[in-house]
């Protein structure tokens, strides 16, 4: 089968850069191209296509205005292709808020290495977004409220103290890809602002790993923030692997650092998610909680196998609510989960399992 493509954007250079790097793959056809998004209604009408690619800044209707409408009358799979600045960074992570699938920075048209390693991306998540289920945007509601009327660390003791050692020992490390800014959004969304220190790594560009951990902070009561080399991991807050290292945590005296490293990709990304895990599953152990999100490939797999050999509780994402089901089945296949959910019970499940162990250690 070959995948039909509609490439959007303004520029006739980037129509046909595009239209020549996908029309490279065998299983990959650009059936038309358009300037803007009042020829691609049309298009869309008459060419039938599989995906689209999407530029955001074009005449006549802006990309996300478009994508928007699109969304609420035919929902179907975006390919975003965004510019790398900060302002490029935030209307992608507002399109993939609209529902598209996934991204692609636009590309160094100076080299013909950056040219190969762009076609093998673009083709990538063409693949990926045409197998993935396209997730409509609900209606606009307040940010979702925590899952537990108390603070995690509210959970007393029978002489009324209160316990501060599961804050202070326990981590919850997340992994996620094609689809995860949206799955990571509410998943943190649901926690408590008292809470044990939250590690991630989310497969993105460095700009727009800045700018999520931004948009992340302003929506969640924990605390959020691109992780730095060195620095203490403290409880209340939650830790982006930034997009140009793999993020790793370290025990030290009386808890745990985070770790970066520019070494080479794994699973052909950096950061990359079993990098984070299997520093977890050797340096954590069982005082972790691992959880996998929708996302294309296998990163994380392994690590959060070791994490459960290592005694962690784990838990993944189901089918059903994945925009890509690749990972966490990656992970179910392998033996690596405790347990499987739906996107809207897996922060509840994960403060449900701290609350028990905690509860365990109060009465020890």
């Amino acid at each position: 089968m070959v995948i039909k493509v509609l490439v959007i954007d303004d520029s006739a250079l980037m129509r046909s850069v595009l239209s020549e790097v996908i029309n490279s793959a065998p299983d990959l056809e650009v059936v038309g191209t358009a300037p803007d998004p009042i020829a691609a209604r049309e298009m869309i009408k008459t060419l039938n296509p599989d995906v689209l690619t999407l530029d955001i800044e074009m005449p006549k209707m802006d990309g996300l205005d478009f994508l928007a409408r699109l969304m609420r009358l035919r929902p179907m799979p975006v390919v975003m292709i965004s510019s790398l600045t900060r302002r490029g960074s935030e209307a992608t992570l507002q399109a993939l808020e609209l529902g598209a699938v996934d991204f692609v920075p636009k590309p160094r048209l100076d080299s013909t290495a950056g040219i190969e390693a762009y076609r093998v991306e673009i083709c990538d998540k063409v693949r990926c977004a045409f197998g993935a289920r396209p997730r409509v945007p609900a209606a606009a509601s307040p940010s979702p409220k925590p899952l537990l009327r108390e603070p995690l660390g509210q959970v007393v003791s029978a002489t009324g103290s209160v316990s501060e050692r599961a804050l202070h020992e326990r981590l919850v490390l997340i992994g996620a890809s094609t689809g995860g800014t949206e799955a990571i959004k509410e998943v943190l969304c649901s926690m408590p602002e008292q809470m044990p220190a939250i590690l991630m790594v989310q497969h993105m560009p460095e700009m727009f790993t800045a700018s999520f951990a931004k948009r992340l902070d302003g929506l969640c009561r924990l605390r959020v923030k691109e992780a730095e080399h060195g620095e203490r991991v403290v409880p209340g807050t939650a830790y982006l692997a930034p997009g140009h290292s793999h993020l790793s945590v370290r025990r030290v005296a009386g808890g745990y650092q985070c770790e970066l490293a520019q070494s080479e990709p794994v699973n052909r990304h950096r950061p990359a998610v079993d990098v984070l895990f299997q520093s977890a599953a050797t340096q954590v152990g069982a005082n972790a909680v691992g959880v996998i999100l929708t996302g294309m490939g296998k990163d994380g797999a392994q690590g959060l196998l070791a994490m459960r050999q290592a005694g962690a509780w784990t838990i993944g994402q189901d089918q059903e609510s994945c925009v890509v089901y690749g990972m966490p089945r990656e992970a179910a296949a392998i033996g690596a989960l405790d347990e499987v959910a739906p996107l809207r019970e897996v922060g509840l499940r994960v403060l449900s399992r701290l609350r028990m162990t905690e509860k365990r250690s109060i009465k020890a």
